[in-house]
């Protein structure tokens, strides 16, 4: 089949975001100036550059998140590891301002080292940031989305030792959640290796 966004798809959901997938979930963690906490997943996340280390992120709309880095200037980016899945799902509900996440969710606010934003103590990995750009995207006309684009810095990088194998990373014992299309979810099981293919010189 083929079918233009703007004239609509004919199928019992848009297919878009299930096409698009896994995507990581950046697991958002801010402190507004006053002190309130907040705590949301998004799947609109990824790594964007490693020289510098920059991670982004985007809100569909103008949320707690967005709002307190608009204050502060940092958040925290948490991993959302398997044994966590059921309390990130927890942590999107769409409390008042003034709710910590946190506490609905059952989960522990600790300091990170850098900057004032929490970090969740549950969670196996957990990315510094300081914020280097926040934008409205437009479409091809030139029309403002309604979404924020939020660009960080990672500025510190938290790490529990039991998901290392010999000093890597270890995808099976991280068991990140991604997130697919509809409501559906995903962890990791089989991971492989691929070297990339070097260039024979002698060939030209």
């Amino acid at each position: 089949m083929f079918y233009e966004p703007a004239n609509g798809h004919g199928l019992p959901h848009d297919p878009f975001k299930a096409i698009v997938a896994p995507r990581p979930i950046g697991w958002i963690s801010t402190r507004s100036k006053s002190g309130a906490l907040n705590l949301s997943p998004y799947s609109y996340f990824n790594v964007i550059s490693a020289h510098p280390h920059l991670v982004i992120f985007s809100s569909s709309g103008h949320k707690d998140s967005v709002a307190f880095i608009e204050e502060t200037g940092e958040f925290a980016a948490n991993l959302v590891s398997g044994h966590l899945a059921e309390k990130m799902n927890a942590s999107s509900v769409s409390a008042p301002r003034g709710v910590s996440e946190f506490d609905y969710a059952g989960l522990t606010p600790v300091p990170c080292t850098l900057i004032g934003a929490p970090r969740v103590a549950e969670a196996y990995a957990t990315l510094e940031c300081v914020v280097t750009d926040i934008r409205v995207p437009a479409d091809r006309h030139g029309k403002p989305s309604g979404s924020y684009l939020v660009t960080g810095e990672v500025v510190g990088i938290h790490i529990d030792e039991a998901i290392l194998t010999e000093g890597l990373i270890d995808i099976r014992k991280a068991q990140p959640v991604s997130r697919l299309g509809y409501m559906d979810y995903a962890t990791v099981s089989d991971v492989y290796q691929m070297w990339r293919p070097r260039w024979d010189e002698s060939k030209d």
